[in-house]
């Protein structure tokens, strides 16, 4: 619920406050007073198209603030809030508020959080509807008559959304898997030779690597064997280097007691034959480490250059050729078991597509229902508003398959006949503008006291009627606030604005070469004399104020 605006240099308005409350408040002024200004600068609040021309005269920059009751727990809008991250303190209020620039440029807040204007249009349709003769929003649009009725219905169609999704989402399944079917076929033969060549090369991850380090080391053992094998000639034989140095320590082992530099000379010598014995055995182990073999050299490189060819072959790395047999081996399976595979695909299909018809048809049995009480609704709506001969319609019409959707299998249009004998037509089609605004407001009506948003504005909804039919739309407004909303209703009719429980004037003023707009709430002296005015004119006589104490007193 709208609880206050602030607005500040939009057109003719330099700055206004105002507070509102529950129940039916009216605003009314002479023609042209700005009355539609009000409504432009709530508009361009809740995310109406931010056009510069309502930038006042002189002003760099106009602002809208809007205050609203906080949605409780739970709600649509409260989700809304939440998956913004916005989310009003306990006991605080939504602020909605939007700058326009002279220039054209606009921000919108969210509770001085910036956001997008698309995301403050849909906080705004939760928070307040406008309707009015050139309504095109829900009433007279058919692309909202199905979110209507269903609201009316309370339909929870998140059942039906979730069916439709897993259908096409199994639809999805089934359509890649036969395309890879068909794409694997076509590719057969080629799976069949590729298979079979690799599991003939039988490639091991990591092995070419190994080839890569085994291959190095036979090329280097083939350069050095040479060297190698002279070095060993000094560790062979009686007059090898080892031999020599172990019949010198024999000798000095029989010295070593003369005296103590022998003994160390012997321990020098002992440490040597060690090492020398030790470099032997690693000369002996590398030589057999590098043995140079041409057939297992030629056997290597002859494996290695298989699978390099073959990895160049399919666009991979070696070490990826494992994972590339199985992968083309899976898919020639595939090939073999598709039909099986296909078969619960289509199967799954048929499930998912037999519960969204299930859910869609429950769905649709709901909507004609419920039509059928919005029908008889509306039906009780049209007497008082004058219009006995007309009739309404919520039309339920069943879409063709390939149609169907999320929202179900239905089309939804209100239809209309204003004259006895005379065909159903869209609400659009109506040729008198008073017929349409009564037509309106009867719909609204029935439609509301199941839900919607809790503030709505009437935008001179009864421009054209007048006398009893006046003060029927007067009385159904204000048994629509009783219904626990809020309305707003922009009238020039008295018999409108005396049943309204809180009164706005809106006045313009000029000061020179400044003119102004502004709004005040009227005591109850204020109301009789601003009623009376509507029904004389501009001079204001005794049997008018008469008359506005009348209607006053019947509005109470």
């Amino acid at each position: 619920m709208l609880t206050a605006l602030s607005i500040a240099n939009i057109v003719l308005i330099e700055r206004l406050d105002l507070d509102f409350a529950a129940g039916l408040g009216v605003l009314t002024g002479e023609t042209g007073a700005g009355k539609s200004i009000l409504l432009d600068a709530l508009g361009l609040a809740l995310g109406a198209r931010a056009d510069s021309a309502l930038v006042r005269q002189g002003s760099g920059q106009a602002q809208v603030t809007a205050s609203f009751i906080a949605p409780a727990a739970g709600t649509a809008l409260a989700n809304l809030l939440a998956e913004n991250e916005i989310a009003p303190e306990p006991g605080e209020p939504l602020l909605v508020r939007r700058t326009l620039k002279a220039d054209g440029g606009s921000r919108a807040f969210l509770n001085d959080q910036p956001c997008s204007a698309a995301l403050l249009r849909e906080v705004g349709a939760h928070l307040v509807e406008i309707h009015g003769q050139h309504d095109d929003r829900g009433l007279l649009a058919p692309a909202g008559h199905r979110a209507l009725l269903d609201a009316f219905a309370r339909a929870d169609t998140g059942a039906v959304a979730a069916a439709h999704g897993a259908w096409r989402a199994a639809e999805a399944k089934l359509a890649a898997a036969q395309s890879a079917l068909d794409d694997a076929a076509r590719d057969r033969e080629w799976l069949e030779h590729c298979v079979a060549e690799l599991q003939a090369l039988n490639p091991q991850p990591g092995e070419d690597a190994e080839l890569s380090e085994a291959r190095a080391a036979m090329q280097k053992g083939e350069r050095i064997a040479g060297d190698i094998g002279a070095i060993m000639e000094a560790f062979e034989g009686s007059d090898s280097g080892p031999a020599l140095l172990r019949g010198a320590a024999r000798r000095l082992d029989r010295l070593a007691g003369d005296h103590p530099l022998l003994a160390e000379a012997l321990a020098g010598l002992d440490r040597a034959i060690i090492e020398a014995d030790e470099a032997e055995t690693r000369l002996r182990e590398a030589a057999r480490a590098m043995e140079y073999d041409p057939e297992r050299l030629d056997a290597t490189e002859t494996r290695l250059f298989e699978l390099r060819a073959m990895a160049r072959k399919h666009n991979v790395q070696p070490d990826e050729l494992t994972e590339l047999t199985g992968t083309l081996a899976a898919r020639l399976d595939a090939i073999e078991g598709g039909s099986a595979g296909l078969a619960k695909l289509e199967a799954a299909v048929a499930d998912t597509a037999a519960a969204y018809t299930h859910a869609a048809s429950a769905l649709s049995d709901l909507r004609t229902k419920a039509a059928a009480r919005l029908d008889a609704a509306v039906a009780g709506e049209l007497v008082p508003l004058k219009l006995d001969a007309a009739r309404f319609q919520t039309l339920v019409e069943r879409l063709p398959a390939e149609r169907w959707g999320p929202e179900g299998i239905d089309r939804v249009e209100y239809l209309i006949s204003t004259n006895p004998g005379a065909p159903f037509a869209p609400l659009a089609k109506i040729a008198s503008g008073g017929e349409l605004s009564r037509f309106i407001l009867a719909l609204k009506v029935a439609l509301a006291e199941e839900g919607g948003a809790n503030t709505i504005i009437f935008d001179e909804i009864d421009r054209g009627v007048g006398g009893a039919v006046a003060s029927a739309i007067g009385e159904r407004l204000a048994r629509l606030a009783g219904a626990g909303k809020q309305l707003l209703a922009v009238t020039h009719s008295p018999q409108v604005a005396a049943k309204g429980a809180v009164h706005f004037v809106i006045a313009k003023s000029s000061e020179g070469v400044v003119t102004r707009t502004s709004v005040h709430a009227l005591d109850e002296v204020g109301r009789r004399e601003e009623i009376a005015r509507m029904l004389s004119g501009a001079e204001v006589t005794a049997e008018a104020r008469a008359q506005a104490e009348r209607l006053l007193e019947v509005a109470g």
